[in-house]
């Protein structure tokens, strides 16, 4: 019994090194292949289920580079802004179509954001919609806020981050 035992935890730890060094292995790989990057994502439309793969295109992009080796912003304006737009807040808030910060939709920014990725928002939508900071968008700082969003795009593109609009 106690052979059976001692080979279960053999295989066992053989099992866990061999994983480890899988994902060592792939990620060292990556980090040849991609190196580091930075990267604007531009999100101008309310779609909910487009917005959903634009999150998950995000995370797919930091599993590929590392967040390590990723500076990735994403930059919302008009429509975009319903992302994190709370739904209690469409009622009140007539030029906006869908609010998206759903459970769900919000776990995924808070685990985005725990990456490192920042998440901004244009202060001419904000001002001409009349979006409280507070108690409209979801997890929004004044920090968060940049003076218009699509100068910001243009902004980051001559700094040199790639442009993708998911």
């Amino acid at each position: 019994m106690n052979i059976l035992k001692k080979q279960y935890h053999t295989n066992l730890l053989t099992a866990f090194l061999l994983g480890i060094s899988l994902l060592m292995f792939s990620n060292a790989h990556a980090n040849e292949r991609y190196g580091k990057q930075k990267v604007v994502y531009h999100i101008n439309y309310d779609n909910p289920k487009k917005q959903a793969g634009a999150l998950r295109n995000i995370q797919n992009h930091i599993n590929a580079v590392g967040a390590e080796n990723l500076d990735l912003k994403v930059v919302l304006h008009g429509n975009g802004l319903a992302l994190l737009l709370e739904p209690d807040s469409l009622e009140k808030l007539k030029k906006f179509k869908h609010a998206n910060a759903n459970e769900a939709m919000t776990a995924k920014i808070d685990n985005l954001k725990s990456q490192g990725i920042d998440f901004n928002v244009c202060a001419n939508t904000v001002r001409g919609r009349k979006v409280d900071l507070e108690s409209d968008l979801y997890n929004v700082d004044k920090s968060d806020v940049v003076p218009s969003g699509v100068a910001e795009v243009a902004r980051l593109q001559a700094m040199g981050y790639s442009y993708i609009k998911p």
